[in-house]
């Protein structure tokens, strides 16, 4: 059982890599921003009006060296949002 002190500090890992990641997909996505629109979780990157595929796929490259994970082209299919992209990056940086 882990101690109250590990899980805060578990804890403040997750929440420290959550800011890491949305902030460099959003650093990624910042060329690509329409006029005052923010970039915020709820920002479709996989419909073609926000980046197109290969932008995508180069975005998705380059986060994969940052974060040191590998994304299954199926797992990239199913990704619609800047929400859902953080939240498989995540979810693989803790099966690593």
């Amino acid at each position: 059982m882990q101690s109250t002190i590990d899980l805060v500090a578990d804890n403040a890992e997750r929440v420290s890599l959550q800011l890491d990641v949305m902030r460099e997909i959003r650093h990624q996505l910042l060329p690509y921003q329409v006029g005052d629109r923010p970039i915020t979780g709820t920002t479709v990157i996989s419909d073609g009006s926000t980046i197109d595929s290969l932008t995508l796929m180069d975005m998705i490259m380059a986060l994969e060296d940052r974060f040191d994970v590998s994304l299954p082209i199926n797992m990239i299919a199913e990704i619609r949002t800047v929400d859902q992209l953080a939240e498989t990056i995540l979810t693989l940086c803790a099966r690593a």
